[in-house]
């Protein structure tokens, strides 16, 4: 790796030659300014406002722009002389726990590499009382024109340098958190731990950046002279009616993609709650509706007045429907006596239980 920085490593009194090389490299896609109508690429070009002509890279040079728009010219030699001990040096100035630096000050990473043989002993040093103490070391250093704020720790056998922003760099969070008295609840927070088991670990290594690959997908199909594929229809989110329903569905979902099997829809778990709502309003109306249900059986019965034997049956008892068998047999007993005719006692034992199928139901 190209190292974009010299110097050296001031622990103490010992020196430590370094180079400094970028730790992090971008794999994003890049594009080009075209002009539309004929795909004519577009170029910025440096030119000197003076001269009004195009200016090589060896011509350029820096400067400090005044107040009054005058330019005070700075040169490399200039910056490499400035009377602070970070102009060429990594100036470690304590060794703190790692918690201690806030992940919001942490920017650009670079590896420091061992310049030459001399700087193996005293890097190795300097990375193993790093691992002992279990701490990292904060340094000054100076790059690009201006002095920076860096941590030091030890990332496999090497000793990586991460730059920091000056605490007064770092913005306080006012206004950002919700403003009012908002509650949250146990049972909620149940769920929502429930989400985070659910989901669990994952190795970082397994992540991978879908939207390059899906840009480089684009750029090979219309290199191709082919339809570029389709953006996939994503399911229509559901209406979330409360905060326990859609922790439900997370959670669920999240088992089941887990699982290997699909989701169900959003609209199921979030509309749990309204039919417990509706079950709950049923139930006395169904626990006192016992005398409606009987007068209705009677309405029916009191309908069906043309099928004597079929309304006895609904509504007289095993005694009820003996005794009313023993008063038919006596009855037709009583008849066939005095007139010995079979029709008559048949006629009898029909007509017994009309008359006292009234009295039964008005009982």
């Amino acid at each position: 790796m190209r190292s974009i920085w010299n110097g050296a490593i001031s622990f103490g009194l010992v020196s430590i030659p370094i180079k400094l090389v970028n730790a992090t490299e971008s794999h994003a896609v890049s594009f080009r300014q075209i002009h539309t109508e004929d795909g004519g690429r577009i170029r910025y070009r440096k030119v000197c406002e003076l001269e009004d002509r195009e200016v090589t890279q060896a011509e350029i040079g820096k400067a400090y722009e005044d107040a009054d728009g005058s330019m005070i010219p700075i040169t490399d030699e200039d910056l490499s002389q400035l009377p602070i001990p970070t102009a060429r040096t990594i100036e470690i100035v304590a060794f703190v726990p790692e918690d201690r630096i806030d992940p919001l000050q942490m920017g650009s990473a670079y590896y420091l590499a061992a310049s030459g043989a001399p700087a193996a002993k005293p890097y190795t040093l300097l990375r193993e009382a790093l691992k002992r103490s279990n701490r990292v070391a904060i340094a000054k250093f100076a790059l690009r024109g201006r002095e920076r704020l860096g941590m030091l720790r030890v990332v496999g056998e090497a000793i990586a340098m991460h730059g920091l922003l000056w605490p007064d760099e770092v913005r306080a969070p006012e206004g950002v958190a919700p403003e009012g008295g908002v509650t949250v609840r146990d049972q909620e927070l149940d769920l929502a731990d429930a989400l985070m088991d659910t989901l669990g670990e994952i190795d970082l290594d397994d992540l991978h950046d879908e939207y390059r690959e899906a840009v480089e997908e684009v750029v090979a199909a219309k290199a191709a002279g082919e339809r570029p594929p389709q953006a996939r229809e994503e399911a229509a989110p559901g209406k979330v009616l409360d905060l326990m329903a859609a922790l439900e569905s997370s959670v669920r979902a999240a088992r089941e993609s887990r699982d290997g099997e699909e989701a169900g829809p959003a609209e199921e778990a979030e509309v749990r709650s309204l039919p417990q709502r509706k079950t709950s309003s049923r139930r006395t109306p169904k626990e006192t509706g016992g005398k409606k249900s009987t007068s209705t059986a009677a309405k029916k019965t009191a309908a069906k007045k043309a099928e004597p034997k079929k309304s006895t049956a609904k509504f007289a008892g095993p005694a009820k429907k003996t005794a009313a068998k023993g008063t038919a047999k006596k009855a037709a007993a009583k008849s066939t006596a005095r007139s010995g005719d079979k029709g008559a006692a048949k006629s009898t034992a029909k007509s017994t239980p009309k008359k006292t199928a009234p009295r039964r139901r008005s009982a």
